[in-house]
């Protein structure tokens, strides 16, 4: 086809047309909301791209009609009007463009194992590089948010691509070695993801040979030293920590298996006395470790401690088809993620309705704590609260399953300004896109279910490690009360009043410092037990 135009998003933006390179504008904004309109391949509204790359006080409009303009002289053609645009909507045409996304867009992991030979190495040669390699936005976290969402979805494809690659030519030893080389190299690449875990075996020459005994002992072991090195990961963000930054930061994003087959991811940082953050919902390893809602979080425990925390099944890069999510599927995440660490004694922080979690794990294996940390959590869910509770988060249950997956925020940000009714619109937005990227609407919908029916109440006179518990006062998310029920059951716990009425507690508040000191002292007191 004459003027046919290709786009490659699979690395840095490319745009061919019969083949031949086509010079690309300089402007990031405007080379990332090509690559962003090429690959949703639907209609935009003006205001939603606009909020995605100019949501300043200057004239986003104009900016916008500037960076189409500069589009159209690249896309569009005498014979073909590939990107169109009116008042209201833009759209670059998918049936116009050959987009290598295309390939692997609509393949899910599982497909990829019933592929032949062929189309695998076809999908393997697409990838250049990280998708849109180059054109990250950190002064746009909604683009950001877009952009790591399909960086991960990406990755995980290729990374599965070659170990299926690696696999059926383990009876031709030089062709296995060229992809097995290939999935090493993206430990670089893969901002610390371990490609260590549930590696296929395959007999190849030289290196790769080594290579592949090494990844097959580390799969039988499925340990981490905790004062072991810690693979490459993400560049340093534009915009510095606001709190406790160490001065490089790494982390490695491992995954496992559980009893009932679900992958989970987990993340490791930092160095010191092993301490684990059981997880919450609306995780994402890689967003958040970039998110100004949990970056100084993570930074600050990570200073002097190592950091695991993990996605539970259905958030983040864990996986999200699962079956059984409920209270006991939680506290066997939790287990999984521990010993596929290799961790034999360490602190536990729970947080939100992770604090119940927790507690079950702390009952169940009081030998492997040496200390027990509760932030903002319950013992009852909402179900086992007054009547009011059950009409409120019902309503909640509604919302998120009309709202949660769709473009306009409106939905979601009832539940930012629940959770953080002291953010910038900065830490808004990014809380906002946390939602809609870490947890399908379903998934949302399943887990505020099973939240209601927790119930550890029981338990509490039970926990027989040290036991610090932190609740800001002015919480809207999760009742101060509730705190105090944890610290009031629990024998000899030690209760801590915030000064906040953020559940997540913000970089710039006092109450967040306070807590990382109580913390610090607490895990270092019990260490020494």
């Amino acid at each position: 086809m004459v003027g046919q135009l290709q786009i490659e998003v699979l690395g840095e933006l490319n745009v061919k047309r019969d083949g031949q390179l086509l010079p690309l504008p300089q402007s990031k904004k405007t080379r990332a909301l090509l690559g962003y309109l090429a690959v949703v391949g639907r209609p935009q509204r003006r205001e939603h791209l606009c909020k995605l790359f100019w949501e300043v006080p200057d004239d986003p409009r104009a900016s916008l009609r500037w960076s189409l303009y500069k589009i159209r002289q690249i896309t569009n053609t005498q014979d073909a009007e590939r990107l169109t645009a009116d008042h209201h909507s833009v759209l670059l045409s998918r049936h116009a463009i050959d987009l290598d996304f295309a390939k692997v867009a609509s393949l899910r992991l599982g497909d990829v194992d019933a592929l032949n030979v062929e189309m695998l190495e076809s999908l393997a040669a697409a990838f250049r590089g990280e998708f849109l390699e180059g054109l990250r936005l950190p002064r746009c976290p909604k683009f950001e948010a877009w952009r790591l969402y399909h960086r991960d979805l990406a990755l995980r494809l290729r990374i599965e691509i070659l170990r299926r690659l690696v696999s059926r030519h383990r009876e031709h030893p030089e062709r296995a070695s060229i992809y097995a080389h290939a999935l090493e190299s993206l430990r670089g690449d893969a901002a610390g993801i371990d490609l260590i875990s549930e590696a296929p075996d395959a007999s190849v020459s030289g290196r790769s040979q080594d290579v592949t005994r090494e990844k097959a002992s580390a799969t039988a072991d499925r340990t981490v030293q905790p004062e072991s090195e810690l693979p490459d990961a993400c560049a340093e963000p534009e915009a510095g920590p606001t709190f406790g930054a160490p001065h490089t930061r790494s982390q490695a994003i491992r995954f496992c298996r559980t009893s009932d087959q679900v992958r989970l991811a987990y993340a490791l940082c930092g160095r010191g006395p092993a301490i684990v953050r059981a997880a919450h919902w609306m995780s994402h390893l890689q967003y958040d470790w970039e998110s100004p809602v949990w970056r100084h979080w993570i930074d600050a425990l990570s200073e002097e401690m190592m950091l695991i925390r993990y996605d539970e099944r259905g958030n983040g890069l864990s996986d999200w088809g699962v079956a059984d999510i409920s209270f006991a599927a939680m506290i066997t995440d939790l287990e999984s993620v521990v010993d596929a660490a290799g961790l034999e004694r360490f602190t536990l922080l729970g947080v939100s309705q992770s604090c119940a979690v927790s507690v079950a794990y702390a009952v169940r294996h009081p030998e492997r704590l040496s200390g027990l940390i509760l932030y903002g959590g319950f013992a009852q869910g909402w179900r086992k609260r007054s009547p009011r509770d059950i009409a409120t988060h019902e309503a909640m249950t509604t919302l998120i399953r009309e709202g949660w997956g769709n473009n306009n925020p409106v939905f979601r940000h009832l539940f930012t300004a629940m959770f953080i009714p002291g953010a910038s619109q900065e830490q808004m937005g990014w809380f906002d896109e946390l939602q809609r990227i870490t947890v399908s609407p379903e998934n949302a919908c399943r887990l505020h279910e099973a939240f209601g029916e927790i119930d550890v109440s029981g338990l509490l006179s039970q926990v027989a490690v040290p036991t610090l518990v932190l609740h800001a006062r002015r919480d809207a998310a999760v009742p101060f009360e509730a705190g105090r029920e944890f610290a009031a059951g629990i024998p000899g716990a030690r209760f801590v009043d915030l000064d906040s009425a953020n559940h997540i507690l913000l970089s710039n508040e006092p109450a967040f410092e306070t807590f990382i000191g109580e913390v610090g002292r607490f895990v270092a007191e019990t260490a020494k037990r």
